[in-house]
């Protein structure tokens, strides 16, 4: 078996996201506990009670996604359960920096708490949306975009095979929709997002995510397990993640190559950690070899249930 994490972005958030985690191990309510420590944000409350409004904002829905996610680490973890490979959807990708001790846990909660309040207070004036076109192959949903006359819209994550997300304005994002449709997309999704998000709209975000950036310690040793969402290769040594993960927010996410060089890597079991099975469902479309195995992990219940399945359970404390 070899074992791939995979930790969700920004939109996957709904209020309650692991209260029920946090009132059965007491691991949960240590890392619960740590991040707010280090943040002074109570993302308990924010996470547990919401409300919704609350939660979406940018700057705690990063912070709430990201402590949900360490949470269940810190139980897989103690009970054996590591990964060959990770990786994560943009916001995601800390997560996995995180796991791969690339950054350390500390420095990793503030860098997100940054990078929440940064992308919340920088995002340029206006009305953003961004929207997710099914059934369309990468060059249509371009080919739509290009069209627009109403404003600005781009492509901004190639998710997986027939699933691209646009990004921009959103008279412009709407318009964009409905040339997709016309050139046979089987949906379209708008997003519980509040941003342009990887669009050069972002730049300003981009260059004060950088000074953030540059403050961390970053251990080259380990980051090369992770595989990077701005051109799905995995890290090196070498690699500056600094400025990689400052361009991250103006570039596309290629989730789609990401998915495919772990599949290649020979990753058979991929564990979705965090709310949702958004992610799961990419690796289905990416029609995988028919002995891969898809597991989440999001509550006590599918928590319980994966630790059945590699013949362990969590001690109760």
């Amino acid at each position: 078996m070899k074992i791939g994490f995979l930790f969700p972005g920004q939109g996957s958030q709904k209020v309650g996201m692991g209260k029920d985690l946090y009132e059965t191990y007491e691991e949960v309510r240590k890392v619960y506990d740590k991040v707010s420590k280090i943040t002074g944000i109570n993302i308990k409350e924010i996470s547990f009670e919401g409300p919704e409004e609350i939660l979406n904002e940018t700057k705690n829905t990063q912070l709430a996604i990201l402590t949900h996610s360490l949470a269940i680490l810190e139980l897989l973890h103690k009970n054996g359960i590591t990964a060959q490979m990770s990786a994560g959807l943009s916001l995601g990708e800390y997560t996995a920096l995180i796991e791969a001790k690339a950054i350390s846990f500390e420095e990793g909660v503030k860098l997100v708490q940054k990078r929440g309040e940064i992308m919340q207070n920088l995002t340029p004036e206006g009305n953003w949306k961004m929207a997710a076109i099914m059934g369309l192959e990468s060059k249509e949903v371009e080919e739509a975009c290009g069209k627009v006359q109403s404003g600005f819209v781009v492509p901004a994550n190639y998710n997986t095979v027939g699933q691209i997300v646009i990004s921009g304005e959103e008279e412009a994002v709407k318009e964009a929709g409905n040339i997709a449709q016309e050139l046979g997309a089987k949906k379209v999704m708008f997003l519980n997002t509040a941003g342009p998000f990887h669009t050069e709209k972002l730049s300003k975000c981009s260059e004060a995510l950088k000074e953030e950036l540059d403050k961390v310690t970053i251990n080259t040793k380990t980051n090369t397990k992770v595989i990077k969402n701005i051109d799905g290769k995995p890290y090196q040594g070498i690699d500056d993640i600094r400025t990689i993960l400052a361009k991250h927010i103006i570039n596309p996410v290629r989730f789609d190559k990401v998915l495919q060089t772990m599949l290649e890597n020979g990753i058979d079991t991929f564990i979705e950690i965090g709310t949702g099975k958004t992610l799961s469902g990419f690796i289905k479309r990416m029609t995988p070899p028919n002995n891969i195995n898809i597991i989440n992990i999001n509550d006590t219940t599918t928590l319980e249930k994966t630790m059945e399945r590699f013949g362990t359970r969590p001690n109760l404390s």
